[in-house]
């Protein structure tokens, strides 16, 4: 069963689409790593959320913990190059960030993987995405949330200030620069009442 979405009032008769990429702020982090935010890039994202949570093949994984086997708490799904996307706006997302990105990260797009997260139960433990080229290049993730708002928390590898930022409702972050590997970011589990939230990531070739 999907978990219950509070709709947003503002989203609620909004219709489906992209808004432009001009409002796009970014912030300088510390040691060559930055972030963009834009709140809102996509319009009529709760109507998103209903159709990625029904339609999407959601994944149940367990991963080794130490010395016992852990259920990943959060549904998944992954989207390998030339896969198509379950929503056509998803397409086109992925590619208008590929043209607005074009000059910076010189490739483009072309993996998605998809996180659920049902309530504030579920939750992703401080990490980079670090498993490949990202390990020593700097590249970009680029994460479109849409559902109920959660916190996005990112720290300084080694410890340092966190900065956090609520994604939801169509909201846009992309970590840029030496992001992946000189800082890490999370979703924390939080007590609150929260709804369920999920977020679309785009990656290029060689980073996970």
């Amino acid at each position: 069963m999907t978990p219950a979405l509070q709709a947003s009032l503002f989203d609620e008769c909004a219709a489906l689409g992209l808004g432009s990429l001009d409002g796009l702020r970014r912030t300088e982090l510390t040691r060559g790593a930055w972030i963009d935010v834009l709140p809102g890039w996509l319009s009529g994202a709760d109507e998103l959320f209903t159709r990625l949570a029904e339609d999407v093949p959601w994944q149940a994984e367990r991963r080794q913990m130490y010395d016992r086997v852990v259920a990943v708490p959060r549904l998944l799904s992954y989207y390998r190059e030339g896969m198509p996307l379950p929503h056509p706006i998803l397409t086109e997302a992925r590619e208008t960030l590929t043209a607005h990105y074009a000059d910076e990260l010189g490739e483009p797009f072309v993996t998605s993987g998809l996180c659920f997260y049902r309530d504030g139960r579920d939750s992703v433990a401080w990490h980079g995405d670090d498993t490949g080229r990202s390990r020593t290049e700097d590249t970009m993730v680029a994460i479109v949330s849409v559902g109920a708002a959660r916190q996005l928390a990112l720290r300084p590898r080694g410890g340092g200030e966190t900065v956090r930022h609520a994604l939801g409702h169509g909201d846009l972050i992309v970590m840029g620069g030496s992001c992946q590997r000189t800082w890490e970011h999370a979703v924390p589990k939080t007590a609150k009442p929260v709804g369920p939230r999920i977020s679309i990531q785009f990656r290029p070739r060689g980073v996970a």
